[in-house]
């Protein structure tokens, strides 16, 4: 199924052709994924947020498009939808508009957060000219203290707080409009199952101690349908982990 009839199944209507459209590094749903670990590995032990793979990740289960005010594609391989549990893990593949794939990184959900307020929500979607879109985002490591997957003496060290930079637009600006727009999820070949939803998006990025860079991907998340049925709706906040890896670390067959 082509995207924009996977869009329009989606929004409620029948699909009109059921072939898939070609994605980069010829992924498909079903595809088996192959990471060499090593770049995941010295970020961890540099102090990264990054979940490492299990030995269950190994198939794509669900493909998406996201459709943001830029040049190029952004797709999304999810290893783990994260329906069940809020712990999702994909794939986030980059095609310039030159149809090159120009970055990839694995990517680990770190917390889902639920806005409360109306307040909350402006600040999540920077409605108010201020929360996401901010030049830098800082997690505290009080905020974590209730992972035990995580080795916080490791990540934190002697500090109480990770400091993220915006990765876009003038460094210097104190605040910029987060990116806007919408991701279509397939969870199956046919398009007949997946999710619809509109994007607020902003990446901040850290140094490591070993010279590295980890992501923060902040997305506020609007659901306008599941399977089709506009029904089931909502909004949440994800903190996402990012870790850029070679194209030649990757194999998808």
């Amino acid at each position: 199924m082509g995207w924009s009839d996977a869009y329009n199944y989606l929004r409620g209507s029948v699909a009109a052709k059921p072939a898939d459209d070609a994605l980069p590094l010829g992924a498909r749903i079903g595809s088996l994924v192959g990471i060499q670990q090593s770049p995941l590995l010295r970020a961890v032990a540099d102090g990264s947020l990054i979940g490492l793979p299990e030995a269950a990740d190994t198939r794509i289960v669900a493909v998406s498009q996201l459709r943001l005010k830029q040049s190029g594609g952004l797709y999304r391989y999810y290893l783990d939808t994260g329906d069940r549990d809020d712990q999702e893990k994909f794939l986030q593949v980059y095609q310039n508009a030159s149809g090159e794939v120009s970055e990839i990184m694995y990517c680990t959900q770190l917390a889902r957060v639920i806005p409360q307020t109306v307040e909350d929500q402006d600040a999540y979607t920077g409605q108010s000219g201020a929360g996401l879109g901010d030049r830098s985002y800082t997690l505290w490591r009080q905020q974590l203290e209730d992972d035990p997957g995580l080795d916080l003496d490791l990540i934190f060290g002697a500090s109480d707080g990770l400091d993220y930079w915006r990765d876009a637009g003038d460094p210097e600006a104190g605040f910029m409009p987060p990116f806007t727009g919408t991701e279509v999820r397939l969870d199956d070949a046919s398009g007949r199952t997946g999710l619809r939803q509109e994007m607020y998006f902003m990446p901040y990025v850290r140094q490591l101690r070993g010279g590295g860079h980890e992501y923060l991907l902040i997305t506020t998340e609007i659901i306008h349908s599941v399977n089709g049925d506009t029904s089931k709706c909502g909004i949440h906040v994800d903190f996402v982990i990012g870790i850029p890896v070679e194209q030649q670390r990757i194999v998808i067959q």
